[in-house]
């Protein structure tokens, strides 16, 4: 058998080959996307989370900083662009009653369920439950309400 004839029985299997992994390719690329978009999710909860502490750590009084951290959390969603389906947050403030020069702190946790069809790709079933806490501490020497 000739180079010649060897070259003509392979016509078309380049083709073939293209077309079966081509799909997959985009499948996989697909999925990067997706969990990378998931993953922005995640940091925006994050950044929720740690903006609404901080917040409530600078308020003079629990019911003040549990306030504050909530809009501040709701607002750091909204600048995201993160639409949570349900959206939970919630402000430790055991700290305020700590007596001055005691050390203090305020935790805020956020929980942001979403559609996987928002933060994935379009036609992804399903949700995902985002949470995130973190803690601030509170100055021990300021005066509390």
């Amino acid at each position: 058998m000739s180079i010649i004839e060897r070259f003509k029985d392979d016509r078309g299997a380049l083709s073939l080959e293209a077309m079966i992994l081509f799909p997959a390719l985009i499948l996989v690329l697909l999925l990067v996307v997706a969990f990378g978009r998931v993953g922005s999710a995640n940091n925006a909860v994050d950044t929720a989370a740690r903006n609404a502490a901080r917040a409530a750590s600078l308020e003079r009084s629990g019911g003040s900083a549990s306030s504050a951290g909530q809009q501040v959390a709701a607002s750091v969603l909204n600048q995201q662009g993160l639409q949570c389906t349900s959206t939970s947050v919630s402000v430790f403030t055991g700290g305020f009653s700590a007596q001055i020069g005691e050390p203090a702190s305020t935790t805020a946790t956020v929980t942001c369920v979403v559609r996987l069809s928002d933060i994935g790709l379009p036609g992804l079933p399903g949700s995902k439950t985002l949470t995130s806490s973190f803690t601030s501490s509170i100055d021990s020497y300021r005066q509390r309400g």
